[in-house]
Parts: structure tokens; sequence; C-alpha cells
């Protein structure tokens, strides 16, 4: 199981992939928090929030993936696999972030799509 620094590590590592521009208005950058978010629309033990994209008063624009949730879902995964989780859900975050300084939120309704799909197979 990775802990928690190893996460921290493989997670810095992929934000120095991404050009300096993209985290242009993205003041409070990335956090990686120890706690699992199930989300509120899990039927199961089957619905975890990897990450979000928050805009707030205090602390402006900024990323949280949520450490407890890969394990949730993704604990078995060895090293490699496990990056290409944090790669897809980190690059996920971006986009959203994007698309709100855009005026968009294309993803947000993929995401609701992909809400929507689940709770009617479930």
């Amino acid at each position: 199981m990775m802990t928690i620094d190893e996460m921290q590590d493989i997670l810095d590592d992929l934000a120095d992939e991404l050009p300096d521009s993209m985290y242009e208005q993205l003041n409070g950058g990335v956090l990686l928090l120890p706690e699992a978010k199930r989300s509120p629309h899990a039927r199961a033990d089957d619905l975890y929030i990897l990450g979000e994209y928050r805009i707030d008063h205090m602390m402006g624009r900024y990323i949280v993936i949520f450490y407890g949730s890969f394990m949730k879902l993704f604990g078995h995964l060895d090293a490699a696999r496990m990056k290409d989780q944090l790669r897809h859900t980190l690059r996920h975050e971006f986009r959203h972030h994007f698309e709100r300084l855009g005026g968009t939120d294309e993803l947000g309704k993929e995401d609701k799509d992909f809400l929507k799909k689940y709770l009617a197979e479930t």
C-alpha cells in the first residue's frame, strides 16, 4: 500500500510535468488531503471523490486530491498504475480550472452524465 508521503512525491512529480502557465490563477496550488471522500450519491462503498477543483473567497482557486479515496478505490495498484490514476485525476481537475476561467463547464456536464449513468446502473 502506498503511503501518503509516497503519493505526495508522485503528485509533486506529476505537477512538475505541467508548464507553469497551467497554474495561472491557481493561487492555492494542488493539495493532497489524507481523507477519503465518499460521494453523497454512492449506493455502495464504490463511489468516491478522487479530486475537486475549488474556488474559495479566502483561499482562491485550488485543487484537492483525496489520498484516502485513492486508497479505497486503487490501493491494490502498483506504483506505476497508481501514478497513471493520479495523472488522470490531476489533469481532470486542471480541465475544470481552465473551463471555469473560460466561463464554461463542459466537464461538469460530463461528470453529471457519469453520475446519472452510475445511478441508473445501481
